[in-house]
């Protein structure tokens, strides 16, 4: 498995995302779990909203797995916070994240979060509450680094006030046919393209990759906002012609190719899977190691449907 930078240190360019694991038996989550160590996959990912109740996702990770000392070292345990679906808000005040952090170090039957992310913007951060929470957290050891999802550049400033600590990751929705965060700078300037349109504070992309910030591409091959998966999609008939063959010719599945047009960018972003079935954990792995071409990467941009002027 590739490895792109992360932090001081590296990661592999796919995590294991266990959004969906609520449904399954222990014996499918440690065959999940199996797969994607298997694939070179060390890095998985949670948040305490994942499950239909707070932490219940992490607690399943947990129950089935029952990893020992040493095999909890050995991998790395991502979550995030900052949503409360029963009050319908965000909060990122301090109360709310140490509340949070406890629940999941008790979820997960750990000692330590290794990477924590802020979720979606709270409206109403104060940056001095997010960094008394964070310099807690670090100094009594029980998160590790601290990173952020759905940020925009001004937003992740307005943190870096007061917040200390390196934030080493966005997370963001990205795939080939969701991709404004790469396709608006293409089309900058062209007033009569939709493209062009700045949606997230502009330059998101650029923002992270001149701050040390690792992307991490959330729903990569989704169609739109949860909107069904594209890979097959008649809808996408033009682009999936163009995945086939180059699944043919690379001999791999076209979930390969969804994955190395991501691992391809300059960037280095970790592409974050979904899926909760062991075959395509494997299948979407695999293109994190091929180096698909920059004529092939445009091409795969143009029958997704982005404007390249």
């Amino acid at each position: 498995m590739k490895t792109v930078p992360f932090g001081t240190s590296s990661a592999p360019a796919v995590i294991s995302g266990m959004m969906r694991i609520d449904s399954k038996a222990d014996a499918e989550i440690r065959a999940l779990y199996d797969a994607a160590r298997d694939a070179g996959i060390d890095f998985f990912d949670h948040a305490d909203i994942y499950g239909g109740r707070m932490h219940y996702c992490e607690e399943r990770f947990a129950e089935a797995l029952e990893l020992s000392g040493s095999e909890r070292e050995e991998i790395v345990l991502q979550t995030k916070c900052g949503i409360v679906p029963a009050q319908g808000m965000f909060d990122f005040s301090y109360e709310h994240i140490m509340t949070q952090v406890e629940g999941s170090l008790k979820a997960l039957r750990t000692d330590y979060i290794d990477v924590l992310l802020l979720h979606r913007p709270d409206a109403l951060v104060e940056p001095e509450d997010v960094a008394r929470a964070f310099d807690e957290l670090e100094a009594s050891g029980k998160v590790r680094a601290f990173g952020v999802s759905n940020h925009t550049p001004r937003q992740i400033d307005l943190l870096k006030t007061a917040v200390r600590q390196p934030i080493v990751a966005n997370q963001l929705q990205l795939s080939i046919t969701h991709a404004p965060i790469i396709a608006q700078p293409v089309a900058a300037n062209m007033a009569s393209e939709d493209q062009s349109v700045v949606r997230d504070g502009g330059g998101i992309v650029e923002y992270c990759r001149t701050g040390g910030i690792t992307v991490q591409a959330w729903s990569p091959f989704q169609g739109g906002f949860f909107t069904g998966v594209f890979l097959g999609d008649p809808e996408y008939a033009e682009l999936n012609a163009v995945i086939d063959r180059l699944a043919a010719a690379y001999d791999v599945t076209p979930i390969a190719i969804a994955t190395a047009w991501i691992t391809r960018h300059p960037a280095k972003m970790q592409v974050v899977l979904g899926t909760t079935t062991p075959e395509r954990v494997r299948d979407a792995a695999a293109g994190a190691d091929i180096e698909i071409t920059r004529a092939e990467w445009y091409e795969l941009f143009r029958a997704a449907g982005h404007v390249l002027p």
